[in-house]
Formats: C-alpha cells, structure tokens, sequence
C-alpha cells in the first residue's frame, strides 16, 4: 500500500467522523496530532457499522450490510487484507483492533430489527458491547493497558449518549426503555455510578487512556440531567457549556 492511498484513506476517514459524529471529531482534532491517525479510522468504522440496519426499513438488507462488515474486518484480522471501502486502507494499521470492531458489528444485529430491551441489563449490555468495546478498542490503538476500564467507562459514557438520542430512536419505532419499567433516571443514576467508579480506576492511567476517554466528555453533564429530570427535559447544555466542558477536559491529558 502506497503513503498516498494510505493518506487519502485517513482523509476519508476523518471526514466521515466530522460528518457522522461532530462530538467525537471535535475531541479527536483536541488530541495530539501523532495520534489522531490511530482514531480516525477507528471511529469512521463504528459510524458505517452503526448506520448499516437503519439504511433501509427492510431489517434484512440491514442484516446484509452489518454482515459485509463482519466479513471484511474478520479477514482483515486473519489475513491481513483491508476491506474494499473508501476507509479500507486506513484500517490496515489497526489490524488488531479488527476483531472488536467485528464484535460491535455483530452486536448491532438487533439494531436491524429494532429490537427492545426486556431489562436495564439487558440494555447495558448492548452499551457494553457497542460503546464500551469502542473505548475500549481506542485504548487499545493508542497502546492503553487499561482496556477494561475503558470498557466500563465507555459503557457507562454509552448510557449518556443513548439517553440524548432517546427521542429520535422513539420516532424511528425503537422503544429506548426498558420493558422492566426503569426511567431514564434510574438508568442515569446507575450509569452516573458506574462512571465515577470507572474514573477512579482511571484516575492515574497512561496518558492513552485519558485521550480514548475525551470523546465522553460531556457524559457526566448529561446523566446528571437525565437524573434530575428523569429524562423528561433537554439533556444538552449550552454551546458555552460544550465548548468549556472540551477545553476542560483537555487539560487532563
């Protein structure tokens, strides 16, 4: 693979993630700049694996897409060979991290056919295995030991942005509750918990660690609403409140 399809592939990229997810482009450009190669192809894959079942209202073209993913990024875990994408190349140098993304592939199966959540931990447990795995996987790009405490931290982080995205999710015909009866509050609350226990673990980590977990910036501002409301008003703060909540955030790293 030439240096120039490489750089145009991390271009590809890194426009994809500043077009599907503005949040995580923004941290990602507040990161060290020898690094934002490892993350951009990262996350412009958890954006085309996220958007596979919601391409069409058929759950089994859904199903097709998600597994053209599993298929490319499991050959490229076991031979080596990017997937025919316009990211495909930018992939390459994260061959290791290939097996994760496949699993949160697999994981957004039921995404395809907006299937709900019977429970509360039925429910963190598909934030473990989609958010929770891709911190995770950014920890382990950036060469982090502490993957497990991403992974706690990014599923507690998922929670947050699940509950942000509640409306919409309701108005494409997916119920975000769980069947079980708890409200956005409880799972705030317990979310909250899980992530301060998480930043404890954290708390003297590797510097990798600390920049795989400035995407979730806004997490606790969030829970802390969707606990005080109960989900029933806005959870975003204002632009001020974002931008001062980043510059905040970046003075950890």
């Amino acid at each position: 693979m030439s240096g120039a399809t490489l750089a145009i592939s991390l271009a590809e990229a890194a426009r994809r993630v500043e077009q599907g997810d503005p949040d995580r482009f923004a941290a990602t450009m507040a990161t060290p700049a020898a690094l934002r190669d490892r993350l951009w192809p990262l996350y412009a894959a958890n954006i085309e694996i996220a958007r596979a079942p919601w391409a069409s209202s058929e759950p089994m073209i859904g199903e097709m897409r998600l597994q053209w993913w599993v298929d490319g990024l499991e050959a490229l875990a076991a031979t080596g060979r990017a997937p025919d994408h316009e990211i495909g190349a930018s992939l390459l140098p994260l061959r290791a991290c290939a097996a994760g993304l496949a699993r949160i592939a697999e994981a957004r199966r039921r995404d395809c056919w907006r299937e709900g959540f019977s429970t509360a931990e039925a429910l963190n447990d598909y934030l473990r295995a989609t958010s929770g795995e891709l911190f995770s996987l950014a920890g382990e790009a950036l060469g982090s030991v502490e993957t497990e405490a991403l992974r706690d931290y990014g599923t507690a982080a998922g929670m947050a942005a699940w509950l942000r995205a509640a409306p919409e999710l309701s108005l494409r015909g997916w119920q975000p509750l769980p069947e079980s009866g708890e409200g956005a509050g409880a799972l705030a609350g317990a979310a909250l918990a899980g992530l301060t226990a998480a930043e404890k673990r954290l708390r003297h980590a590797d510097r990798a660690a600390r920049v795989a977990i400035l995407p979730a910036w806004q997490a606790r501002s969030v829970l802390r609403r969707a606990l005080r409301t109960r989900g029933a008003g806005p959870l975003d703060g204002s632009e001020f409140a974002r931008r001062f909540g980043l510059v905040r955030a970046c003075f950890r790293l």
